[in-house]
C-alpha cells in the first residue's frame, strides 16, 4: 500500500531532518511539505545533520503551496490529532485504526461477495494508499484540513502532558504502520550460525573428557553418565562451530593447569556410555 507522510505549514528545519530520518527507518520514503516556514528546508544545514544519513528522503521529498496538491493520489486521509473535533471524522488510537485498515482490506472481498462480517468495517472499499497529515508545530492541525479526512490519529500519552515533538509524533505512526504491514524481519539482520557437526562435538567432548579427569571432577574409574549427560546438554545448545573452540579453548586451559598427561594413564580408551 503506498504510503505518504505530509507535513503542514513546519516551522523547524531540524524536525523535518528528523521526521525524515523516522520515515527511513521504518522503510518509508514519500515525504511532501505544505508550505513550509523556510523554502529552502529540505537543504538547511539543521535539516541535513537532523536527517542523520536519510538524505535519500530528503532528495525525493516535495515542497508544495496546498494541501490538495500533497494528497493527489491518496485515497485514504489520517488526521494526526489530540482532540476531537465537532463534526470531525472519528478518532482512533493508531494501532487499532490500522489493524481494522488492514483487516478491512483482507475481508472487503468476502463482504462484497454477500458475506457478513462481525465486526465494523473501516469502510466499504479497499484503500490503495494511505497518507498522515501532520500539522504545524505551534498550532497542529487546523480544523479545515482534519475534516477532510476519515480518521484522526490520536497517539496515546499521558493525559497530564501530552505534547509529542513532531518527529517523535512521525516516529511512532510510522512504526505502528509498518508493525501493522508486517514489520522487519529480526533474524534478517542478524548473522547466521554455522553449527558444528557430530564429529566436532564428539572431539570437544573427549578434549573435556581428558579435562574434567584431569582436575579430578570425573572418576575414570566410576564415570557413571556424565559424559552422556554433558553430550545431551550440548546437543540441546545446538553449538556452532566457535563455540566448539571457546570449549576446546576451556579444556586446554584446564589441561595446562594440570599437565598434559593428567587422568591419561587412568583413563581408559574409550568410556562406554552405560558405565
Amino acid at each position: 500500500m503506498k504510503t505518504r507522510f505530509v507535513l503542514i505549514h513546519t516551522s523547524h528545519a531540524g524536525n523535518v531532518g528528523a521526521a525524515a530520518r523516522a520515515m527511513k527507518v521504518m522503510g518509508f520514503s514519500d515525504l511532501v511539505l505544505v508550505k513550509p516556514r523556510w523554502a529552502n528546508v529540505l537543504r538547511r544545514e539543521e535539516t541535513i545533520q537532523r536527517a542523520s544519513g536519510a538524505l535519500d528522503v530528503l532528495n525525493n521529498a516535495r515542497i508544495v503551496e496546498t494541501l490538495d496538491e500533497a494528497l493527489d493520489g491518496m485515497t485514504h486521509l489520517c488526521a494526526t490529532a489530540m482532540t476531537p473535533r465537532d463534526f470531525g471524522p472519528p478518532t482512533r488510537a493508531p494501532r487499532q485504526h490500522f489493524t481494522e485498515l488492514l483487516l478491512n482490506q483482507e475481508l472487503s472481498p468476502l463482504v462484497h461477495n454477500g458475506m457478513k462480517a462481525d465486526f465494523p468495517l473501516v469502510s466499504a472499499c479497499q484503500p490503495e494508499s494511505v497518507a498522515f497529515l501532520f500539522g504545524s508545530e505551534r498550532f497542529g492541525m487546523q480544523n479545515e484540513d482534519v475534516y477532510r479526512c476519515h480518521v484522526a490519529l490520536s497517539i496515546p500519552t499521558d493525559p497530564l502532558f501530552g505534547s509529542l515533538n513532531l518527529a517523535a509524533a512521525v516516529q511512532l505512526v510510522a512504526y505502528d504502520w509498518r508493525q501493522a504491514l508486517g514489520g522487519f524481519a529480526v533474524e534478517a539482520a542478524t548473522p547466521e550460525r554455522q553449527l558444528a557437526d557430530g564429529a566436532e562435538v564428539a572431539g570437544m567432548l573427549a578434549h573435556w573428557e581428558r579435562a574434567l579427569a584431569g582436575i579430578g571432577f570425573l572418576d575414570p574409574a566410576s564415570p557413571k553418565k556424565l559424559m552422556p549427560r554433558l553430550n545431551q546438554l550440548f546437543n540441546r545448545s545446538e553449538l556452532s562451530i566457535e563455540e566448539i573452540h571457546i570449549l576446546r579453548g576451556i579444556a586446554k586451559a584446564m589441561l595446562q593447569r594440570t599437565g598434559p598427561d593428567a587422568g591419561k594413564a587412568s583413563l581408559p580408551a574409550a568410556a562406554s556410555p552405560d558405565q
